[in-house]
């Protein structure tokens, strides 16, 4: 992480994990996002949130919001919840800047 896009980061208070093969985990309280080095800057995954099920993706159908966890569990995503995904979905963007190839 190049010292500018980690100082955005912290201004965010978003915190970052990298491992050893090149993936990265983004989290503000019980909101997370998942990257990965790409030769053309960061593949960003879609957000989600920390659940009692484990890390929760948001996935729409029709028009209405989940939280699906790993192995199927689901529950509908609270207003709270979306508001506090879209701010740290934007958040991250903002932070992250030209160095993101996908989109949250």
């Amino acid at each position: 992480m190049n010292p500018e896009t980690a100082s955005r980061l912290q201004s965010f208070a978003i915190n970052w994990h990298t491992n050893a093969k090149g993936f990265i985990v983004f989290s503000r309280e019980d909101c997370a996002a998942f990257a990965h080095h790409q030769p053309a800057g960061l593949s960003l995954g879609s957000s989600g949130v920390m659940t009692q099920q484990g890390f929760a993706y948001l996935v729409w159908r029709e028009d209405r919001a989940f939280l699906v966890a790993h192995g199927g569990a689901e529950q509908p995503a609270t207003v709270e919840q979306l508001d506090a995904i879209r701010r740290f979905s934007a958040d991250l963007k903002s932070a992250l800047g030209a160095s993101v190839a996908g989109a949250c």
